[in-house]
């Protein structure tokens, strides 16, 4: 009997081992906030980050072929986070960014078509799907709906409802992580008032190369954390204007991103972070997928330095072939001396 009893004793612990290598099932991490910080394992968390899509050259679709390398340089650079746009639904992607020390901020759309979306519920498909995973801190709603009230009949108020009753339901389903929002820079007293089950307020912010006042006004509207989920500078100038030559100018870029990176973690009381805006050049968003164009949109981008041109091919810190531009190592500086 007493064999028998060790037997299962040591089956039971074998289970017990190989089911928690599974980082599906497995996760003891937390992730919370108090006051104005988000806390992973009770201990404060900043955001060293950057908006992740990855497309190839001649390609209009997300692909994850250059992980690896990908990967490596963030790394170097000190990135702590990545920010996507849509989720990945595939767990050796995340297993990857997981192993690699990284973080994801996991975006959902409005209206996907039904896939993983606000508009359906499907997204809590995903969240609970990857509730568990170590890679996830925090699940966000939208990317700068306020923008378009059009999309939501022409009343602003909709998008609320829909990102307020959104959040609730992620938070019933997975208490363990932040609900977060990409809000078009400070969010107004009508967004607040309609959205109080948002934990944590990501910001695009474009002014210029100072985020400005947005860190105290936020201090006087909410005792909540922020972080910009979106800010930066392209590497293409549209004319030659503020000592800057017209054309591709890496030097531009890089000294834009210095000084809005130093204004950022000069104020880490208030903020929780960024992630820059982007990783590489996107060559899908502005003419042929297979050349690099000047051009491209983006609402209220008029704050762009250091031309007030959103050239949307440009934005990377590194180029499409994974080649460093010079804000590569601006980027490096401060976020691997950012405590």
């Amino acid at each position: 009997m007493q064999r028998i009893t060790q037997i299962l004793i040591i089956a039971i612990s074998a289970m017990m081992f190989f089911s928690c290598t599974s980082r599906s099932h497995c996760d003891d991490e937390s992730v919370n906030t108090s006051e104005r910080q988000i806390l992973v394992n009770e201990t404060p968390y900043i955001i060293k980050g950057i908006c992740y899509h990855p497309v190839p050259k001649g390609n209009g679709s997300r692909d994850f072929s250059s992980l690896p390398d990908d990967m490596a340089l963030m790394r170097e650079a000190g990135i702590n986070t990545i920010r996507v746009y849509s989720p990945i639904d595939d767990m050796e992607v995340l297993d990857k960014i997981d192993e690699a020390g990284i973080k994801v901020i996991t975006g959902f759309g409005y209206n996907q078509n039904g896939y993983y979306d606000i508009l359906s519920g499907s997204l809590i498909d995903y969240v609970e799907k990857y509730k568990n995973h170590p890679a996830i801190l925090m699940w966000e709603l939208g990317n700068e709906y306020n923008y378009h009230p059009e999309w939501f009949g022409g009343d602003i108020k909709n998008w609320y409802q829909a990102l307020n009753s959104a959040a609730a339901k992620i938070q019933k389903s997975d208490p363990a992580h932040p609900v977060t929002t990409a809000h078009g820079d400070l969010p107004d007293s009508l967004a607040l008032a309609m959205s109080p089950n948002i934990d944590v307020w990501g910001m695009n912010v474009y002014r210029w190369d100072n985020p400005g006042d947005i860190f105290e006004k936020w201090s006087e509207e909410s005792r909540k954390p922020m972080y910009l989920a979106e800010a930066g500078a392209d590497s293409y100038m549209a004319a030659t204007m503020n000592g800057y030559e017209m054309g591709p100018n890496e030097k531009a870029q890089a000294d834009a991103n210095r000084k809005i990176l130093e204004d950022i973690f000069n104020n880490l009381d208030i903020c929780s972070g960024v992630t820059l805006f982007a990783f590489n050049d996107e060559w899908w968003k502005a003419g042929s997928h297979d050349t690099q164009d000047p051009g491209g949109w983006a609402p209220e981008s008029g704050g762009v330095p250091y031309d007030g041109a959103a050239n949307e091919e440009y934005w990377g810190i590194v180029s499409i072939d994974r080649n460093k531009k010079l804000t590569f190592d601006v980027v490096k500086e401060i976020y691997t001396k950012t405590q």
